[in-house]
């Protein structure tokens, strides 16, 4: 077979049981080589299970599974050879007490590679990650980022052609949150590794990911590109994706290239695209920034409000404001920079973003 026309990796009708309750529901897609692919859905909607499946760490109740053509034996003697093919990231890193280097090179030495290959191998995957000045480091000492950057760093180490992850930057800090997504871009640009990742909101993985399946309750809702499923009325999948930020207007182009996007109630946006017509535009909750006071910048978007909700995800603090005109925007700011604020639910605020921010959708 010419794999090369084929699927990287192919689910079929695949369905999961435990004691009798349904984790998953006859799930089917496909991954094309080299092709970064997202899973999404709430707590409970099987991702997990299902990577776990792929990388042979579990058996499907019914249904099969194909890599590279063939299908997997789950119960075939060459079943740890399947797997060397397969790297699995999980959500909470497996470190052991010793150096990072020690984690990092633990499977090249359980392989018998020679010293000179695993340090060489070692210093790149830390390098990918970041972390190459901390290789002495105890990894039990790290923070949560760092060591989740370990746990990737010993998964790439080996350069698997598949990469399951399961997600990779969830509850993380803004910095490990960019070294992750970057280096999972490079090994994807550079290897041509193939990617599959988990994620509970789509706003996480849309800037990453080639294509995302909506995943609810076990069953596959929705396949297609992050503009593909945004065409399709948001309701039929709001109720377990975030879609804040995600407005349709009118949009007018203006004369020096940019457009005015009203929004209804009053509220008009600059956007730098030009486009006449109804749009749908999304504002990334981390391009917008928040101001106690209206301060000049070179934002060409500033509104007042207050804040109307204040969410905690452990290093990050997402922030609901409600503007003077009755829009709901959702901010992303640091824990640091929130504590430094003083912040409360009431508080006035600004929020100010680029007409670049604006995305059309």
């Amino acid at each position: 077979m010419n794999y090369k026309m084929s699927s990287h990796v192919e689910v079929r009708e695949l369905c999961k049981e435990y004691s009798g309750r349904k984790v998953l529901d006859n799930v089917s897609f496909s991954v094309k080589y080299g092709e970064i692919f997202a899973l999404v859905g709430p707590n409970g909607a099987g991702k997990t299970t299902l990577l776990r499946i792929l990388d042979m760490l579990d058996e499907p109740t019914c249904g099969e599974v194909w890599l590279e053509g063939s299908k997997i034996d789950y119960s075939g003697r060459n079943k740890h050879l399947i797997r060397r093919k397969i790297g699995f990231v999980p959500q909470k890193p497996t470190l052991f007490n010793a150096s990072v280097f020690e984690n990092v090179a633990y499977s090249l030495r359980f392989r018998g590679l020679d010293e000179k290959s695993i340090r060489r191998s070692v210093k790149e995957a830390l390098e990918t990650v970041e972390l190459n000045d901390l290789e002495r480091r105890n990894a039990l000492t790290l923070s949560g980022g760092e060591a989740q950057r370990v746990s990737l760093a010993q998964t790439l180490v080996a350069k698997p052609p598949l990469l399951l992850l399961d997600e990779p930057t969830s509850n993380l800090d803004p910095k490990s949150i960019s070294i992750i997504e970057e280096a999972l871009l490079r090994v994807n640009r550079e290897n041509k590794t193939t990617i599959i990742m988990t994620g509970h909101d789509i706003l996480q993985v849309e800037h990453m990911a080639d294509r995302i399946a909506i995943l609810n309750e076990g069953r596959i809702e929705k396949i297609g590109t992050f503009h593909e499923i945004l065409s399709k009325p948001l309701e039929d999948s709001a109720i377990f994706m975030r879609t804040e930020n995600i407005f349709s207007g009118f949009s007018t182009v203006t004369g020096d290239g940019t457009s005015i996007v009203d929004l209804g109630d009053g509220l008009k946006i600059e956007a730098a695209f030009r486009r006449t017509g109804d749009v749908r535009v999304y504002i990334p909750p981390e391009s917008i920034i928040l101001l106690t006071q209206n301060v000049p910048s070179s934002a060409r978007n500033v509104f007042e409000g207050y804040i109307a909700q204040i969410m905690d995800m452990g290093p990050l603090v997402r922030l609901r404001i409600k503007t003077k005109d009755g829009k709901s925007l959702m901010v992303q700011i640091t824990k640091k920079s929130f504590d430094e604020m003083k912040l409360n639910i009431g508080s006035r605020v600004f929020i100010a973003f680029k007409a670049s921010s604006v995305k059309l959708v």
